[in-house]
């Protein structure tokens, strides 16, 4: 990377006077001009990268289980070329699940931009990026998320940074006391900080803040969701994506409450009676590696507070969500992250009993137990919530559906399908970048993937996931349901999976697995 010479801030000031920001943002210098104070990041090509942006006041102290508070303001140019720190949280489930996340720190609500050159009279449309990890691990900086390839399609990425585990999710009789039926889903509300610092400042870096699309995987996904069924986040974005959301019921208050007084008990504590003085003394480090000791509310959200009064499948249900278009799906191996926290598909497969003799059917022709639970586990938990939320939002607003099965040709057949999180290299073009593949991408392979990210990104220009390369993909509907495929072909394909979903969804019904709590 070449870092950017600052101009002189007589310079600046100069030019503040005579030119509106986004002249200040392309001129030679390269600062931009953010509400908080100037900036200026690395040149990466025609790219502009802006690392480690404060959207919110450190989170430490007296902050501990606050809303997020404003950023404090700068005088002098600060150098955005340093990620800022990722949240806490256990190192090696982010190794393992997407990347080394670098300095932890619970200082930490930082994003970073990437803007493509900033022209005169012109406003880009504007992605922002919220990662999953079960909302436990990640961070918005991870080299998986490098926004260069998406920005130079046209778009300025952003990539942020939430609080997660107990310092972002988390109920307690102390915090309580202070703020009957206060806030809970912290890491919720820094999203929604972040999308507020969006409409702030993102004309300075030729985004459009009137066309912001919010998208995410897994556990960013279900943030996605949450987002639009939350009246705090109502005009933050005018689009949706969410990638392999899952359908685990969210927690209630009194639930999070309960795992709050075993968290005071853990750390040594008195349980319920822990003051918040007492609570917020605890370090950081403590509270994340308690990850682990079932004392967690991964991977779900808490309803019961301002920004999340009811749960995402009620939201949706008695049409409170955002009526924004959205494209949501999901891959063919989802499986995979159950595996990784130790689920056993055969065992699944055993305890079903009598109901085999029900799900058995939909899956004609598989008879090893293993193989119908992996099928299982990936349908009921992702592939059906996906058909469910799409049938509920495609009457409020245009809705896409799509199915990933694009393994590389070095991993077919030696793979079941696409892990989770495997189409997220094909979004953001990284794949021979990030370091977290295992086997090199053919040209084909690129090909294929591009088709994805070129979908993804039409469809924050113009509200349509529709390419001229590609085939036509029609919206999703209740009574014509309709799936993108993306596999060693892209084909729409009518009723796909149609009554395996429909079955399944039924049996959850019936079963209350999928009920208010959702």
């Amino acid at each position: 990377m070449m870092l950017l010479r600052a101009c002189r801030v007589s310079v600046v000031a100069c030019l503040l006077v005579a030119m509106p920001q986004w002249v200040v943002a392309a001129a030679a210098s390269q600062i931009v001009v953010t509400a908080a104070g100037q900036v200026s990041g690395d040149q990466m090509g025609d790219i502009a990268v802006f690392r480690g942006l404060p959207f919110a006041a450190p989170p430490v102290g007296a902050l501990r289980w606050r809303e997020p508070q404003p950023a404090a303001n700068w005088t002098d140019v600060r150098a955005a070329t340093q990620a800022g720190s990722a949240c806490p949280q256990k190192r090696g489930l982010s190794l393992e699940g997407g990347g080394d996340p670098g300095t932890l720190a619970e200082d930490c609500l930082y994003l970073n931009v990437w803007a493509p050159p900033v022209e005169p009279g012109r406003r880009r449309p504007v992605m922002v990026w919220l990662h999953g990890g079960a909302l436990i691990f990640g961070a918005g900086s991870l080299p998986l998320y490098d926004g260069t390839a998406l920005a130079r399609d046209g778009v300025v990425v952003v990539t942020v940074n939430y609080r997660m585990g107990p310092l972002g999710y988390f109920v307690h009789p102390a915090l309580e006391r202070i703020a009957p039926g206060g806030a809970a889903n912290f890491g919720l509300l820094d999203q929604i900080a972040a999308l507020r610092w969006v409409q702030k400042n993102i004309a300075a870096f030729g985004g459009d803040a009137q066309q912001v699309t919010v998208f995410g995987q897994s556990a960013g996904a279900q943030s996605v969701l949450a987002l639009m069924a939350s009246p705090k986040a109502r005009g933050l974005f005018q689009r949706a994506i969410a990638q392999s959301p899952y359908g685990i019921p969210s927690h209630t208050r009194a639930q999070a409450r309960e795992t709050g007084i075993r968290v005071a008990d853990a750390v040594g504590l008195p349980g319920a009676a822990a003051t918040i003085e007492q609570l917020r003394a605890v370090s950081a480090e403590q509270l994340a590696g308690l990850e682990g000791q079932n004392l967690s509310l991964a991977p779900s959200l808490i309803v019961g507070d301002a920004a999340m009064p009811r749960s995402i499948l009620a939201a949706f249900q008695g049409k409170h969500q955002a009526a924004v278009p959205l494209i949501i799906g999901s891959n063919s191996n989802e499986t995979s992250v159950a595996l990784a926290f130790g689920l056993d598909p055969a065992a699944l497969v055993k305890k079903l009993g009598r109901a085999r003799i029900l799900v058995g059917p939909l899956y004609p022709g598989i008879i090893d137990d293993s193989e119908l639970g992996r099928q299982v586990v990936r349908d009921v938990a992702f592939t059906a919530f996906v058909r469910r939320i799409a049938v509920l939002h495609s009457p409020v607003a245009p809705t896409w559906r799509y199915y990933f099965d694009q393994l590389p040709a070095a991993d077919r057949g030696r793979q079941p399908g696409v892990a989770h999180g495997g189409e997220v290299t094909a979004v953001f073009g990284t794949g021979d970048t990030c370091g977290c593949l295992n086997v090199a991408l053919t040209e084909d392979d690129r090909r294929l993937w591009q088709g994805m990210s070129s979908r993804w990104v039409a469809f924050a220009k113009t509200g349509k996931p529709q390419i001229a390369t590609g085939p036509d993909w029609p919206a999703d509907g209740v009574w014509r349901p309709v799936v993108l495929q993306f596999g060693e072909t892209t084909e729409a394909k009518a009723g796909f999976m149609a009554q395996r979903l429909n079955t399944l969804i039924l049996g959850l019904k019936l079963v209350g697995r999928t009920g208010a709590a959702q």
